[in-house]
């Protein structure tokens, strides 16, 4: 089958490699001038199956409205009239129930899992390097309430089955050894020794080069203008440069994917929550991260990428501005150098922003669409880079009408209705 998919991002790269190694002909649409420009340019690095999490979940309420008074708060609103933000933030609150997080939890990590398994099996098949370790992650918890409120995500973890280690401040230290110069900061960790890291760009650009090598077609500067359907059935693709059309469609397009669908009636709950990065070098090694480390409190990853280090995080709605916003960039600013003083150079650090395509429940939506020949991929949030091969491997199935090797029910757009 010729199978067209919509963006070359991390997802929609993966999406097109699993394809072609499924024997069909691809082609992949995007408007940047090559891949992983977009969201997936420089997200935190981490793949981090043990640390999926909803954002919505017991408790979150109460901490947002603690939040709007910190100065360098994890999550910013810029109050706005947008019916989709407050449609959104309406649904997520629906799912900050206990209930609701254990189910979203497991979906995710069932589905984060698997990516993993599917990371370590191409690394195998192909070689390829991305500044990738396998040195686990840690959360980094600032006080003994963040310690005991850990019991919830233990919980899960303990009845998937995926490793964890609930560390006290020496167990942290122990783990990431940079952290002694600040260790009166720390009450304590949950690392997961199984996580991963590495460098999404370079990840998706070898990935897109080894896909091409598979006879993929990458048709970049290309706008997406809409969806030809006809009946209960798309037939095409509107570009800018003609009708492009295949046997099926797949839209791996990240926030945007909202946008596109409702041209053709299809309503997903996928909205942009921005997240920033600043990428600096690393100044001495020893005082430097060894993988990734989490902080709580502020919601910011701290991960080393080779010589380099990314500090990624903070979550701001202003629907999709991608304007620079220096008071977020401190943010991040202030959690490597409140961490790791003597780790890197922030003077030379490059300030990044991206899109994160949220759903209110965390989990993406994977699947077939109520129109024939359309499916999704879309929906990461966060955590698109951890889910990417996982997804892709998954959807190739789908598509291919061949059975995944997961459990896939509650991926799919039909949860919401």
């Amino acid at each position: 089958m010729k199978i067209v998919v919509l963006g070359s991002g991390v997802v929609g790269t993966t999406t097109a490699y699993f394809l072609a190694k499924a024997g069909h002909e691809v082609v992949v649409l995007d408007r940047q001038p090559g891949p992983a420009l977009e969201t997936s340019y420089a997200n935190a690095g981490q793949i981090s199956p043990g640390y999926s999490a909803p954002w919505a979940g017991p408790g979150i309420p109460l901490k947002a409205l603690k939040w709007m008074f910190m100065k360098h708060a994890p999550l910013v609103i810029r109050m706005k009239f947008d019916p989709d933000m407050w449609l959104w933030m309406w649904r997520t609150l629906l799912n900050c129930t206990a209930k609701a997080y254990e189910i979203n939890k497991s979906r995710m990590m069932r589905l984060a899992e698997y990516s993993r398994d599917q990371f370590v099996a191409l690394r195998a098949e192909t070689g390829i390097t991305y500044d990738d370790r396998q040195r686990g992650t840690l959360q980094l918890f600032r006080t003994q309430a963040q310690v005991d409120g850990a019991a919830k995500d233990i919980a899960v973890l303990r009845n998937l089955g995926v490793r964890h280690e609930l560390l006290d401040r020496a167990g942290c230290v122990a783990a990431e050894p940079a952290l002694a110069l600040v260790s009166e900061k720390i009450q304590g960790g949950l690392r997961l020794p199984g996580d991963e890291t590495g460098d999404c760009f370079q990840f998706t650009q070898r990935m897109a080069q080894m896909a091409e090598g598979l006879g993929v077609q990458f048709k970049y500067g290309v706008a997406i203008l809409g969806l030809r359907r006809e009946g209960d059935e798309i037939t095409g693709v509107d570009t800018d440069q003609g009708m492009i059309t295949g046997d099926k469609y797949i839209c791996a397009l990240g926030s945007y994917s909202t946008l596109l669908l409702r041209k053709v009636g299809l309503e997903i709950p996928v909205f942009p929550v921005k997240g920033y990065s600043i990428t600096l070098p690393v100044t001495d090694p020893d005082y430097a991260p060894v993988s990734t480390v989490m902080d709580e409190t502020h919601k910011v990853a701290i991960t080393r990428l080779g010589d380099r280090i990314r500090v990624a995080g903070t979550a701001e709605l202003t629907g999709y501005d991608l304007t620079l916003s220096e008071d977020r960039g401190n943010t991040v600013r202030h959690v490597v150098t409140d961490l790791f003083p003597r780790g890197g150079d922030v003077s030379k650090a490059q300030l990044w922003t991206g899109l994160r395509p949220n759903t209110p429940d965390g989990t993406p939506i994977i699947g077939a669409t109520p129109l024939k020949r359309l499916y999704l991929n879309t929906g990461h949030g966060t955590l698109g880079w951890t889910m990417s091969c996982g997804s892709a491997r998954v959807i190739s199935d789908i598509v291919s009408e061949r059975a995944p090797e997961i459990d896939v029910s509650g991926l799919s757009m039909g949860r919401y209705h």
